[in-house]
């Protein structure tokens, strides 16, 4: 399992991720093959190799065509389309989940500053095309590079004020001060901002612990340089490591999840699959429905949601808002993860990705991705099951081979 240190040592912005990742070893090729197939206004990727405060860095620099309908200042979206433009796009599923996450967390801090809903939330600086790129762009990098599991250290934020699109305000930015609720944060007296909302985000939505820089043996590092200069270097630290915790059983991994559960009595069907919707949009790992009988002998439905601890939070808010439940018992329990992988095959219908399940070594289970299966099924007008049969038999004659 492949495990990323995020060392904020002058806090953290979409840019200087991306940047970071790019400079341990993700290939910005890869990146920028998915982003455009993305409907963006046309841009390329530069990377330069900078040196800041003595350190050298990789710095991101995005150029962005100027479109004719808009000027790439007021390019702003709001949150409901872009969250539809990752649903509906061809990215790899788990940077799909990891993306979603990270804008709806967001959009959700938006709206509380704003007294609005998420879904209306009108993007400004994270709308941008430069910071749907960072954060889609990081997801990418972090897929390109394996990485399945992201600790971070404390965060800085500077202080004094920053000029935003509403008008002057405190650092750290209201939204920002939202999504670093629960996060610990590092003193460094810096006039000037140095966590972004969007750096925030990444925070909140993908980093598992925050601990101290050490426990564990290095293997690579990488630094992302931010756009200001100060007294100190302004960079990211990304360190791939190997976790002194981490068993022999390189195969199986051991984490905590959040479980939550109630019941209901009085929601229909479609509500119920609405519920579930919104659920996996708040960042659940699973979702199911089991039938029960309450009081009085009354059929219901028992909702089970798996979450991750830094989003059980999230995910009971949800329950509470879209179901008819009048509370929801938490408990935290121990699962064992076996070893995933994602390879793409050659098949009749094209190139698919397919999952690998590994024990000790060996891959005991081979999955289709879904969404690509149904994708070609509705494209080509042929049987779900027959798609994912021709795959499986791509796979096993792939290891024949």
């Amino acid at each position: 399992m492949s495990t990323l240190y995020l060392d904020c040592i002058s806090g953290i912005a979409g840019d200087m991720t991306l940047a970071a990742l790019i400079d341990l070893g993700a290939d910005p090729g890869y990146i920028e093959k998915h982003l455009k197939k993305l409907p963006l206004d046309p841009f390329f990727m530069q990377i330069k190799q900078v040196v800041k405060r003595g350190i050298s860095a990789k710095q991101l620099c995005l150029h962005v065509e100027p479109q004719p309908h808009h000027s790439r200042h007021h390019a702003h979206r709001h949150a409901a389309n872009i969250l539809a433009m990752i649903e509906q796009s061809e990215l790899p599923s788990r940077v799909k989940e990891r993306s979603r996450s990270i804008f709806s967390l967001i959009a959700e801090a938006e709206g509380k500053i704003h007294g609005i809903s998420p879904e209306k939330v009108h993007f400004h600086e994270v709308g941008a095309m430069d910071s749907i790129i960072d954060i889609i762009g990081t997801c990418l990098a972090l897929e390109n590079l394996g990485i399945e599991q992201i600790f971070a250290s404390e965060v800085p934020v500077g202080s004094g004020k920053v000029q935003m699109a509403h008008g002057l305000y405190p650092i750290p930015a209201p939204a920002t001060a939202e999504l670093l609720t629960g996060i610990p944060l590092a003193f460094l007296h810096v006039n000037g901002e140095l966590t972004t909302p969007t750096g925030a985000g990444i925070l909140k939505a993908l980093v598992s612990e925050f601990r101290p820089i050490g426990g564990f043996t290095i293997e690579k590092i990488g630094y992302g340089a931010g756009e200001k200069d100060f007294d100190h270097p302004n960079v990211l630290r990304a360190l791939l490591i190997k976790d002194g915790e981490e068993k022999k059983e390189y195969d199986r991994q051991r984490e905590t999840i959040a479980v939550l559960e109630t019941q209901v009595d009085d929601m229909s069907g479609e509500a119920l699959g609405y519920a579930m919707d919104q659920l996996f949009r708040a960042g659940a790992l699973d979702v199911f429905y089991t039938p029960v009988y309450m009081k009085k002998n009354r059929p219901g439905t028992l909702i089970t949601v798996l979450a991750p601890e830094h989003l059980a939070e999230r995910c009971e808010d949800a329950l509470l808002r879209e179901t008819t439940t009048l509370g929801v018992r938490r408990t935290r329990w121990t699962r064992s993860i076996l070893r995933r992988e994602t390879d793409r095959v050659e098949t009749p219908y094209g190139t698919i990705a397919v999952k690998r399940a590994y024990r000790d070594g060996t891959a005991i289970r081979q999955m289709p991705e879904y969404e690509e299966v149904a994708r070609i099924a509705r494209e080509k007008g042929v049987p779900f099951q027959e798609v994912y049969e021709t795959v499986i038999r791509c796979v096993h004659d792939k290891e024949r081979a």
